[in-house]
């Protein structure tokens, strides 16, 4: 497993703000002062490739939401085995959400599978955003449940769509991850072992 590596903060100056701002107003309309708050909450971070954000066994700094690059949130079990929970690219939020809302351990690693840029929104500063305005609160509201959706959409698929189907759902979801991230995570997200998953990868070119 690699070592943790020191986070470099990085000045409010190199931030897009534009990215997130697209992504807020899928969701709510914010003032200028609601923006200027939510900005101010943030802590801009960037990442090496293979850096991590958390480790497992610490509390987790807070919920982490991708600028640049890509983080892959993932278990590892007691034999050493890597299980992947999520991939989050630009626009995606990710973290322990458990070890964030109730300060334990955290079990989940999530780190950076290539150089990337991203922002941490710490318990402390998301309770005081949430306090100050409401509709912060309506934002995450619909953020949890379309995570809570997406996690049980998972678990049905898991079970009733064959390895190829899940293939093609991951291509469509992150059509761009297959060029850097080892084929082990894939397989891993999928729930598929990697010498199967390049099987399905072989049927489909010869198809």
């Amino acid at each position: 497993m690699l070592t943790l590596l020191p986070a470099v903060c990085l000045n409010f100056a190199h931030v897009n703000r534009d990215i997130i701002l697209n992504l807020l107003a899928r969701h709510t309309e914010l003032t200028d002062t609601e923006r200027d708050f939510f900005f101010t909450s943030l802590q801009p971070v960037r990442l090496r490739a293979g850096e991590f954000m958390e480790e497992a066994g610490k509390k987790a700094s807070g919920l982490v939401l991708v600028e640049t690059g890509c983080l892959m949130t993932y278990y590892t079990d007691h034999a050493g085995h890597d299980h992947v929970a999520q991939f989050a690219t630009t626009g995606w939020w990710t973290g322990d959400l458990q070890s964030i809302l109730t300060g334990q351990p955290a079990v989940y690693h999530t780190r950076a599978l290539v150089e990337s840029s991203v922002w941490v929104l710490s318990k402390t500063r998301m309770d005081d955003l949430l306090a100050r305005f409401s509709v912060f609160e309506k934002y995450f509201r619909i953020l949890f449940q379309k995570s809570l959706v997406t996690h049980q959409k998972r678990i049905i698929d898991t079970f009733s769509l064959t390895a190829e189907q899940r293939y093609e759902q991951f291509r469509h979801r992150y059509p761009h991850l297959e060029q850097f991230v080892p084929l082990k995570y894939i397989a891993s997200y999928l729930g598929i072992t990697p010498e199967f998953l390049s099987k399905v990868r072989r049927k489909k070119v010869t198809n």
